[in-house]
This record gives C-alpha cells, structure tokens and sequence, in this order.
C-alpha cells in the first residue's frame, strides 16, 4: 500500500513539474497534449470581430474597424510580466484612493503618527 501511495505522489509531483515549465517542454511532449498551446493571436480588429469580441459596451466594429484604426488589433500593448502589471494595478488603485504608491496618504491632514 505504501508502494503505490509513493508511486501516486512521485507521479503527481511529475504532473505539477510537467506543468508548470510547460513553456520549456521538448516540442516530441508538446504534440501529445495540444491543449497546452491554446492562445492563439488574433491578427486584426476584423478577425475578432468575427470571433465574437464585440459587444454594445465594448464595441470594436464602430470604434475600430470603421474609423480605420492602424492598430493591428487588441494584443497590440506592451507585454508584462504578471508581477509588473499587478503593481501597474495596484498603483492605480492607490492613487484613486489618494495614496502615494510608498503607502503613505497623499491628504496633508492625515494622522500617520500618534
């Protein structure tokens, strides 16, 4: 029993390894789980349109396609690594609520010490 319980979390260890460098996998391991490479770009406005990401609030048709934007199309941004875009957002937030991104409040009359 102990056996095949060791085998079980050696085999699980193995999946959670497997899975988390996915990006550096041999592309022979790659091909038997195609599921892994699921994203796939979208080249223009028009091409996402047609994939369905339009809508009343959020709508690329009239705002993008018909005014002619030389965009290539949403993923056109700047890449970060999800560390720098949680602090680009965490900033944000800090500064709407009037707060210096070192944590101290940006209103003169606030009590900082007692």
């Amino acid at each position: 029993m102990l056996f095949y319980l060791s085998l079980l979390a050696v085999l699980a260890s193995l999946v959670m390894v497997g899975y988390r460098y996915r990006a550096s996998l041999p592309t022979r391991v790659k091909a038997f789980f195609p599921s892994l490479n699921h994203y796939t770009p979208l080249a223009s406005f028009s091409d996402q349109a047609r994939a369905g990401l339009s809508s009343p609030m959020f709508d690329i048709e009239s705002a993008n396609i018909a005014e002619g934007d030389s965009r290539a199309g949403l993923d056109e941004r700047e890449r970060k690594s999800f560390d720098q875009a949680r602090l680009i957002r965490h900033n944000q937030i800090l500064a709407r609520n009037g707060i210096d991104p070192s944590g101290m409040p940006l209103d003169s009359k606030a009590v900082t010490r007692l």
